[in-house]
């Protein structure tokens, strides 16, 4: 006896398989998690980073065209909200790229967890749904390679550093 598995089944398991943790992160409302202290996680929602005190403001980069409202919460209210003070923070996308920031600096830049690109919420696709972000034209300087670089998107975790 054999048995026939239709081949869309298979790349479709194949798909659930290898997207497993990007799932598990959508069906539970969570979309980006904030590790705490002890090993303990926050599991955060849209509607938990809502919940923040909202910052926007527009600007033009490199991956997008033209100039857009970026809106979110800053990631300085962020880790007040959590009363989180570290020297940086470990930012982690959906795909493992991981960047260490400075908390002091990127906070004083206007780091922001946006979630929305023109009022509409960013989807995986679009580089979401939390997109570290910064006023690029608001100083010549933000246009470096060093901002450019910690403008993570997809970001999925933020695991906060303590100071060595």
């Amino acid at each position: 006896m054999s048995i026939t598995i239709p081949r869309l089944n298979i790349v479709a398991l194949a798909v659930a398989l290898s997207f497993g943790s990007i799932a598990n992160a959508v069906s539970d409302d969570s979309i980006l998690t904030l590790a705490l202290a002890g090993g303990a996680n926050a599991e955060l929602s849209l509607a938990d980073l809502d919940a923040l005190p909202q910052s926007q403001f527009s600007t033009s980069t490199i991956w997008t065209k033209g100039t857009v409202l970026f809106q979110g919460v800053l990631l300085g209210d962020l880790l007040a909200a959590y009363d989180l003070n570290p020297a940086s923070v470990e930012a982690i996308a959906l795909n493992d790229y991981a960047i260490t920031l400075p908390v002091a600096e990127v906070v004083a830049d206007g780091a922001l967890l946006a979630t929305r690109m023109d009022g509409v919420e960013m989807t995986i696709r679009e580089k979401g749904p939390v997109w570290i972000v910064f006023p690029f034209d608001s100083d010549p300087a933000m246009r470096s390679e060093v901002v450019y670089s910690r403008s993570i998107w997809q970001l999925a975790t933020i695991r906060p550093q303590p100071a060595e």
